[in-house]
């Protein structure tokens, strides 16, 4: 079960996620703070590259009057990680994260929690 973070509705734009603040290494996020709390990335357990869904993309298309634009084939670059909070045991601690880079933006999101 994965929890989606980020509140959606019906026309207007839905954020991302939750924004957080990420390290990272050689092969993608080391380690990210979710508020207070810093979280160490124990493995890396997929990544992969998103597109807007098609709704999102007829609405922005339909907003600014039709034609091409940078936002409709932007894309997002998604890590799945296996994290625990700073100082706790990674056995009986550790989550599974998808954290989500916005080129665009220069920013980072928690996107989704699974339990």
């Amino acid at each position: 079960m994965s929890r989606v973070l980020g509140a959606a509705g019906i026309g207007e734009r839905t954020r991302p996620g939750e924004e957080v603040q990420v390290e990272r290494g050689p092969l993608g996020p080391a380690q990210f703070w979710r508020g207070s709390s810093r979280y160490v990335v124990g493995e890396l357990l997929d990544s992969w590259v998103e597109t807007a869904p098609w709704w999102q993309q007829h609405a922005a298309s339909a907003a600014s009057g039709g034609g091409a634009s940078a936002e409709l084939v932007a894309t997002r670059e998604v890590w799945r990680v296996e994290a625990v909070r700073a100082g706790r045991s990674r056995m009986s601690f550790a989550g599974v994260y998808d954290l989500s880079w916005d080129a665009a933006g220069n920013r980072w999101w928690l996107v989704r929690v699974h339990d």
